[in-house]
């Protein structure tokens, strides 16, 4: 897949920010002294964990090239390194694992997350936020039009790079097994976008990634067409234009004991 465009992903940096940001709120750590955001993309979740703790020594991961420059860019004072997430081990335990928005790209959530709780510090934190949205129409329609004949076979595995959540009684076992206390909860935002265009401009920057890079240009555009047809039956139009994108997404803070 080619890299990550951090440009398209920051078109909507709010509304990516809020979601961490409630996240961070969550963390019940005072003075941290090592903290690690995993999957920092363009550095907007890292700039939250500087601000909330100034004095921690803060490293930013991602695989993403792309995302670290604009990470290292605005964030110049801090630690950026690119790492393959699924294999990141630590140099030394952290008091704080920050994954805001990247898990859901990962396998095996059963055996990754007791892993990464298993590399904190004593009374540590994993804070955890993805994306619960593979049965919203956004992402259902992504699917259902990716089957259709124009686009079977190049898109044949696209489906396959995103991983599908477990039940919140899930995450509370495999988190407790691992010795933490679990909190756990789910919020749907509903975010206001500039009409039926707008929900394809949020998703082409994450979900559409997987859809898009198999085709050519002329397949994209096509795909795109269908995918927008597709959306204006599902998502209705307010009166001023204005389209509602209901956005599930979960949280956890499990904390080692």
């Amino acid at each position: 897949m080619v890299d990550w465009d951090a440009g398209q992903y920051l078109r909507f940096a709010d509304e990516r920010t809020r979601p961490a940001s409630d996240l961070l709120a969550r963390v019940p750590l005072a003075s941290p002294a090592r903290v690690v955001d995993l999957g920092c993309g363009p550095g907007n979740s890292t700039a939250l964990l500087a601000a909330r703790f100034p004095s921690a020594a803060i490293t930013g991961l991602d695989s993403s090239p792309a995302m670290l420059e604009e990470a290292r860019r605005t964030l110049p004072d801090l630690s950026f390194i690119e790492a393959d997430l699924a294999a990141w081990q630590p140099e030394a335990p952290p008091d704080l694992i920050f994954a805001n928005a990247v898990l859901q790209w990962l396998p095996d959530h059963a055996a990754l997350l007791p892993r990464l709780a298993g590399f904190l510090a004593p009374g540590g934190c994993l804070a955890v936020q993805m994306p619960d949205n593979l049965d919203e129409p956004s992402h259902r329609l992504m699917r259902e039009v990716a089957q259709e004949a124009p686009f079977r076979e190049a898109l044949a595995g696209a489906a396959g790079a995103r991983t599908a959540l477990g039940t919140v009684q899930d995450y509370d076992t495999w988190l407790s097994r691992a010795g933490c206390t679990v909190d756990l909860w789910r919020t749907t935002y509903v975010h206001p976008l500039r009409g039926h265009r707008g929900i394809v401009e949020w998703v082409r920057a994450t979900g559409l990634r997987p859809f898009l890079a198999p085709l050519d240009r002329e397949g994209q555009a096509a795909y795109l067409a269908r995918y927008d047809a597709a959306l204006r039956q599902a998502y209705p139009m307010q009166d001023d234009g204005r389209v509602l994108l209901p956005f599930p997404r979960l949280f956890i803070v499990a904390r080692r004991v």
